[in-house]
């Protein structure tokens, strides 16, 4: 991912007011690894249900407000993260909504998948199980996880951008 400023990530709000995007909290952008991420993935630091990603469509960033539910799924299941598919224990996935852009989010239509709880996809899909063959292909098999999870967010945005 190509690195951004806090200017390039407050501009790039797709689905927030400007009240929104004003008191919305950074991440240390100083301390983020650009290199190993797909997208930029944060939770609101003062507990409220907001999270934010931002990644880059074509040449420009694209930012997404996210509102996870307050329900959670049942303990003791697994889940799977519909961004980076990896699956995990259900209380470390957690269904986000995310209003549609322009006049359909005002009218209060959303858009809602599972997704990490802490936001991290780029970290998940860089997990490799330790067996000697699969660290072998580690790189082809973050390789495939990372354009996986790339196209998946891609449709995601895709569905919070359309009009109708």
């Amino acid at each position: 991912m190509r690195e951004l400023t806090a200017d390039q990530i407050r501009a790039s709000m797709v689905n927030a007011s400007e009240a929104e995007i004003e008191r919305m909290p950074l991440p240390g952008l100083h301390e983020t690894v650009w290199a190993d991420r797909e997208y930029l993935g944060w939770r609101d630091p003062a507990g409220s249900p907001r999270g934010y990603i931002v990644h880059w469509v074509d040449d420009r960033p694209v930012g997404i407000l996210v509102r996870a539910a307050s329900t959670t799924l049942r303990p003791g299941i697994g889940a799977m993260c519909s961004l980076c598919h990896t699956p995990q224990p259900s209380t470390q996935v957690v269904m986000f909504s995310a209003p549609r852009g322009g006049e359909a989010g005002r009218d209060g239509n959303s858009i809602g998948t599972y997704i990490c709880a802490d936001l991290a996809c780029s970290i998940m899909i860089r997990i490799v199980p330790g067996t000697s063959e699969l660290m072998l292909m580690r790189d082809e098999l973050v390789a495939r996880r990372s354009a996986g999870l790339q196209h998946r967010l891609e449709n995601f945005t895709a569905n919070i951008l359309k009009t109708a």
